[in-house]
């Protein structure tokens, strides 16, 4: 079920009320769960199964990892035991090592099953191949649930932090399950961690009328997002990409297009997400931040898909050292392997790994020019400058995320020519032009979320413009949300 079909509108329009008409927390964590399954098994009810499998091995892990021997202290500390000798701590410790790490491997075991198995085994395949070797290998040919990526790495964050002691195990198995499953984010996120997302799960949501206004503000302007500009910009991307040999004039126009459609279409999940969530009393975190206005990559990536890249941040790239431990050397490995898995994260195809790694070293080479970190140039028009050359490195990596055809766009690389004929300017103008217009509500939903919040009537009034331009340029069948394939 997407936020599009009208199944979805009827699935709210009825647990709404009966939310709010109960005001014992348990009843409405139940009565969310419940719908929550409905909103992902709607199409394939078999997805509920791959949920409710994670949401169990993780609660039981947290659980177990939250055992403490008798006598033996919170902080896990050496202690005597009753009778003088060495206390059970160090194996109590040990087992929450066990715990997690089959927390880690059923959540990763699933993940690389059903999004991982045929890539690696085509790659190996063709490698094998290349040696004059022919396997007699079996695909497994399964269908990617959608938002197993998500889901996988919310739940882990749970169990993760119980073993980093961070977090305290839960035992409700009922908060517990409404935090995995939550299905304004459950799709597409934002990834939300359990330390922040669970005390609202277990507290007493109660009706507030000024989180109204600001909620249909969030829908509202996530709709005209994705239904005026995201899905009217994708197809003029997608005939780009389906040309034969298009010029780098049209691949840089089409980079462009792609870039509007993909935050376009990505920050109207999360904007509707967000927005549904307090209007039923939970606040998620704020997924985006004016990504192209970035001077950096750091700030790039401080921009873009905050709640992965900080997952990221937080429980892969520091552990592996950061920027604080080694070398260069050191540091250039950190990125490629944090990066690297990011981009693999997103896609099944080398690709997205080639995204990675190019993110990778595109923030090695701005800290080794002292232009990492929290670096800001002085003046405007170094400030500009900055701007501009971090939003043409975007636009080329967006240009390799988008193929699904690397030697496609070496050839249209190597077919580069300095003159430019009349018909293909023309074309890409044409196409920049059609782009440029359909962008224009991002720059005024922009303006408008920046006005004072007393300005209701201005804020209303592009309320209700937005949905006359949904209705007018709505298309009859809205396109799926472009991260429902990661």
């Amino acid at each position: 079920m997407i936020f599009t079909s009208p199944a979805f509108f009827v699935l709210f329009a009825v647990v709404f009320p009966l939310y709010w008409a109960v005001r014992d927390r348990r009843i409405q964590n139940g009565l969310l769960l419940v719908s929550s399954y409905v909103f992902y098994g709607w199409v394939h009810p078999w997805f509920c199964i791959l949920l409710a499998s994670s949401t169990i091995v993780d609660f039981f892990c947290g659980l177990a990892m939250g055992e403490r021997p008798p006598g033996g202290s919170p902080g896990g500390g050496s202690e005597e035991g009753p009778t003088g000798g060495a206390s059970q701590v160090p194996r109590w410790r040990r087992r929450r090592k066990v715990w997690l790490s089959i927390s880690l491997a059923f959540n990763l075991g699933v993940l690389g099953t059903f999004k991982y198995f045929d890539f690696f085994a085509q790659s190996f395949a063709s490698v094998a191949r290349s040696f004059g070797l022919e396997l007699g290998w079996t695909e497994l040919n399964l269908f990617l649930p959608v938002g197993l990526s998500f889901y996988t790495f919310q739940s882990l964050s749970y169990t993760i932090d119980i073993y980093r002691g961070q977090l305290r195990p839960r035992r409700s198995f009922l908060d517990f399950a409404v935090f995995v499953s939550f299905f304004p984010q459950l799709v597409a996120g934002p990834i939300e961690r359990a330390s922040r997302f669970l005390p609202q799960v277990e507290s007493r949501r109660t009706w507030d009328w000024r989180a109204v206004f600001p909620a249909l503000q969030l829908i509202c302007g996530g709709y005209l997002k994705k239904i005026v500009v995201a899905d009217n910009v994708g197809p003029y991307v997608d005939e780009v990409f389906a040309l034969q040999s298009p010029t780098l004039l049209m691949l840089a126009v089409a980079s462009f297009g792609f870039a509007v459609q993909i935050y376009a279409d990505f920050s109207a999940y999360t904007d509707i997400a967000r927005g549904l969530a307090r209007l039923i009393g939970f606040d998620l975190v704020l997924n985006f931040r004016s990504p192209y206005l970035a001077i950096s990559p750091s700030d790039f990536w401080r921009r873009w898909h905050i709640s992965f890249s900080s997952w990221i941040r937080d429980y892969l790239y520091i552990p592996l050292g950061g920027s604080k431990h080694g070398g260069p050397l050191r540091f250039l490995w950190t990125l490629l392997a944090s990066l690297g898995l990011s981009g693999l994260w997103h896609g099944a195809a080398w690709h997205f790994v080639l995204w990675g790694v190019y993110h990778a070293m595109v923030v090695f080479v701005y800290h080794q020019l002292g232009m990492g970190g929290r670096w800001r140039p002085r003046g405007m028009i170094r400030t500009t400058s900055a701007w501009a050359v971090m939003f043409g490195i975007t636009l080329l990596g967006w240009l390799i995320f988008r193929t699904e055809d690397l030697g496609w766009l070496v050839d249209a690389a190597l077919r580069f020519k300095v003159g430019i004929s009349v018909d293909n300017r023309s074309a890409a103008l044409y196409l920049l032009g059609l782009i440029g217009l359909y962008s224009v509500p991002l720059w005024l939903l922009g303006a408008v979320e920046r006005l004072p919040e007393r300005w209701v009537a201005v804020r209303s009034g592009f309320m209700a413009a937005a949905v006359v331009c949904m209705l007018v340029f709505g298309r009859s069948e809205p396109a799926d949300f472009i991260y429902f394939q990661f």
